[in-house]
């Protein structure tokens, strides 16, 4: 079973916005990156645990990412509601130029689960900024995804593969891979363990064969 303590870890969504559905980015791997991202985020959602939308705010002129184009919007399956936290950045890495070590530390979170785009970038630089900042990580492999890449030596790399390496490089490093069915098992033993403590907790009904102090009526009576 996943060593994930919900109660004390928030749940990190990178950059799901419209902006990388443009053709620019060239093929990507795993189609259902949207479906596993929101199935989990509604599962995250059912406890009340915490949860963080990372939204990029490029600053190259072209971009689909930058502040005031249409792709700059979150993906709808996953937009952030009332209440749950919304980091901007600028660069990969969702520390640098936000809050959001502040916040989470604030709040009392020692734990992050990520998910979002791109494998190889954004999520994997937070991740490893993550894990060397001391918080316990998890990125959800098949609720991330990334795009097909030209190395510098001319050949050309399959999304699938650069996803998996980027994957392989963080696990046991900087962070603990998972997929979706795991997270959501660990947030569902957790969220039973933490009903059985409330009940063991709960202070004891009185009984009627208890001895309690009954008023007369008439002096309840108003």
């Amino acid at each position: 079973m996943l060593p994930l303590e919900p109660a004390t870890t928030a749940l990190l969504v990178v950059d799901l916005q419209l902006g990388f559905d443009e053709p620019r980015w060239g093929r990507r791997n795993n189609p259902a990156l949207e479906d596993r991202a929101a199935e989990l985020l509604r599962a995250w959602r059912m406890t009340g645990y915490p949860v963080v939308h990372v939204r990029h705010m490029s600053t190259e002129p072209s971009s689909p990412l930058r502040p005031g184009q249409p792709g700059n919007a979150f993906k709808p399956g996953t937009a952030p509601v009332t209440g749950e936290a919304v980091i901007e950045k600028r660069v990969n890495s969702a520390f640098i130029g936000t809050s959001l070590e502040t916040d989470l530390r604030r709040a009392g979170c020692r734990g992050l689960v990520i998910m979002g785009l791109t494998t190889n970038h954004c999520v994997s630089t937070t991740a490893r900024m993550a894990g060397n900042l001391g918080f316990a990580t998890w990125v959800v492999s098949d609720a991330t995804a990334t795009f097909d890449r030209v190395g510098p030596d001319g050949i050309a790399y399959p999304a699938e593969q650069i996803h998996a390496i980027a994957l392989s490089d963080l696990h046991g490093e900087f962070a603990t891979v998972v997929d979706t069915a795991a997270v959501i098992a660990a947030l569902k033993v957790a969220v039973i363990a933490a009903l059985k403590v409330a009940v063991i907790a709960a202070p004891k009904v009185a009984s009627i064969d208890e001895k309690a102090t009954v008023l007369p009526a008439r002096e309840v009576a108003r």
